[in-house]
């Protein structure tokens, strides 16, 4: 006698060895011995063999049309035995009997299951369904695989175009879309983006690096919406100064201005204005929302996204010929540069001129101050300036910049069509570098102190055990040298400096502050500033990077110059690119190298070089810098 049985989701048959009523001793084809309950027999036959009957019923279970099978069958719940006898009309042999039940089982959607052998038909509304969920998985697969041989032979599917950006920057892998992007990335082992390229999904690296950064941190665009115009303060009392500022060529949003006035007897009044659109931009305003959800302007080379619209920011800019409202501090200086008072004002300042770095720096720097230099307008007050910023300085006891450190400019001209890159050195810590800085420094420590004395809350910069972050308490900042710093200097492109401001302008004014010292407000922008504003910089340190490697292949270097900054890492003489070349021999931290470049990938942001010899060994000329940089 041989059985047929059901174990572990599946059916087998084997002879029966002993049958103690209950459980049953069975001998499989291979030999093996097994027991199993009597409940588990399904089919209890004498031939053919047990493989035979599954072998056969396996076949001709699939000459019966499991429609057909459906529509005959009745509502209620049945045994396949009994099912055989009314489909075949007479008592099915064992072959037939496991063909119905082997066809009932592997339709599932059709015949519910409700017990070992036992089934019940699918209500046609579910039947319905299901046969629709397979219809739409069936297509599904067959655009999948459409999908991947299209981006495999290099062509772009149609569906990608409007998901290309969620595809790009956020793939949801759930998707079919994405599911025959990663089928082909893995026939053809190119990368997403790579591959994307290939397509013609791509057609700019630089708008696909720029397009990731507003898909994160942008996604409704970089309009501002609608807005009203923000009030000029009609009421404020005009300087009797005439204040300049000293800025990059590229910058609009000119937030500090400088003013020299000779006081009798000796010794002068330095005004430090800083332009104040905290009089026009009220908290919780329409524009006051759009600078909160920015928090910063994003600098990059060749654009940037500012903080407040252009035309808040051309109502509040020092621009140079009107007079424009700004909070100005004021140093009383004696003869000898020794500050002997300070002062804060809210006032019309009239700013005479925009100075700017590349206008300036030939006839003001270092060497120039040492021999006389020629003569120049603003000559005077920025040498006054700068002996200032000398003083200050040491009496900070911390430089304001390493004269040893370069800086990189980097100017796209968007005339042509991928840009062209031009990447210039300057020092850092010239003369024009220190005077502004020192003075910032003032300003912000001054500030910080003057909220701090009288108990109105601020955010401030503190740097502890290197370091740095922002608090809202007045704590001291080691690097800087000075007990307390808030960000006040720039509040037309940082937020913080715009809340730190209307703190101010509160408290000169006699009035109540925005900002309690326990605001959410105060505290939420803290945190989010500090989050976005490390974004916002690691994103502008990437697109660096990106131009160099334009600049690269526009200038045609083949073989540029790099100096080694620790085992195999090196840094290109020209440019402030960094790149790990493995096949770098030991060096010495400082040695110079000649290397050849081999690749280079601008979805990627990165070369490959092979070395190729020594130029000099340990020139260690700025190799804090490239360790610091890296």
């Amino acid at each position: 006698m041989n059985v047929l049985f059901e174990e572990d989701g599946g059916f087998k048959a084997g002879t029966v060895f002993a049958d103690n009523v209950s459980s049953l001793q069975v001998e499989m084809a291979s030999g093996k011995r097994v027991k199993i309950k009597a409940a588990s027999v399904l089919l209890r036959f004498a031939e053919p063999g047990p493989t035979a009957l599954l072998e056969r019923g396996e076949q001709e279970s699939q000459d019966l049309e499991v429609d057909f099978l459906w529509e005959m069958c009745g509502d209620e719940e049945f045994g396949f035995a009994d099912f055989a006898r009314e489909y075949f009309g007479h008592a099915p042999s064992s072959v037939e009997a496991s063909a119905v039940l082997l066809r009932l089982f592997s339709a599932p959607m059709y015949f519910h299951r409700k017990g070992k052998g036992r089934f019940r038909k699918a209500p046609e509304d579910i039947l319905k369904a299901a046969l629709a969920g397979q219809e739409r998985k069936r297509l599904q697969a067959e655009a999948q695989a459409r999908m991947a041989g299209d981006l495999a032979a290099g062509r772009l599917p149609a569906e990608f175009p409007p998901l290309l950006k969620q595809i790009l920057y956020k793939p949801d892998r759930n998707t079919l879309e994405v599911k025959a992007l990663e089928a082909a990335c893995g026939e053809t082992g190119l990368s997403a983006a790579h591959l994307l390229e290939k397509c013609g999904a791509i057609p700019s690296s630089h708008e696909f690096h720029f397009n990731r950064f507003l898909f994160e941190y942008f996604p409704q665009g970089t309009d501002f919406g609608s807005f009203d115009f923000p009030a000029m303060p009609e009421d404020l009392p005009r300087a009797g100064v005439a204040a300049f500022s000293v800025d990059d060529a590229t910058t609009t949003e000119i937030d500090d201005a400088f003013s020299v006035t000779p006081l009798p007897g000796g010794g002068w009044h330095i005004g430090i204005h800083i332009a104040a659109p905290g009089l026009g931009v009220t908290p919780d305003s329409a524009l006051d929302r759009i600078a909160r959800s920015r928090l910063s302007t994003v600098y990059m080379p060749g654009r940037k996204i500012t903080m407040l619209p252009d035309e808040a920011v051309e109502r509040f800019t020092l621009s140079a010929g009107r007079d424009c409202p700004a909070l100005s501090l004021y140093l009383t200086v004696t003869p000898d540069l020794v500050i002997t008072a300070r002062d804060s004002r809210v006032e019309q300042v009239p700013v005479v001129a925009n100075l700017r770095h590349h206008d300036i720096e030939p006839v003001f720097n270092e060497t120039t101050l040492a021999e006389g230099g020629p003569d120049f307008p603003y000559k005077e007050e920025l040498t006054l300036l700068w002996r200032l910023a000398e003083v200050l300085e040491a009496g900070r006891g911390k430089p304001s910049a390493n004269q040893n450190f370069l800086d990189f400019n980097y100017y796209v001209d968007w005339s042509e069509p991928e840009g062209r890159i031009s990447i210039g050195q300057r020092q850092r810590g010239s003369p024009l570098d220190k005077l502004v800085a020192e003075l910032m420094i003032v300003a912000n420590s001054s500030w910080g102190r003057l909220l701090a004395d009288a108990k109105v809350a601020a955010i401030y910069r503190a740097q502890a055990a290197g370091k740095v972050r922002m608090t809202t308490a007045a704590l001291p900042h080691e690097g800087l040298g000075v007990d307390c710093y808030a960000w006040s200097s720039s509040p037309l492109r940082r937020y913080v400096d715009l809340m730190n401001q209307w703190q101010l302008l509160a408290h000169l004014k006699g009035e109540t502050p925005p900002f309690g010292a326990r605001s959410e407000g105060l505290h939420s922008a803290l945190r989010d500033f500090e989050l976005t504003y490390a974004a916002y910089n690691e994103f502008q340190r990437g697109m660096e990077r990106y131009w160099c490697l334009r600049w690269l292949r526009q200038e045609g270097v083949k073989r540029p110059a790099a100096k080694v900054v620790r085992e195999n890492l090196v840094r290109l003489e020209d440019i402030p690119f960094f790149l790990k070349v493995p096949s770098l021999p030991a060096c010495h931290p400082g040695t110079r190298v000649l290397l050849e470049v081999e690749h280079m990938d601008f979805l990627e942001v990165e070369a490959r070089c092979r070395f190729v010899e020594v130029l000099a060994a340990d020139a260690q000329a700025d190799l804090d810098q490239d360790i610091q940089e890296e």
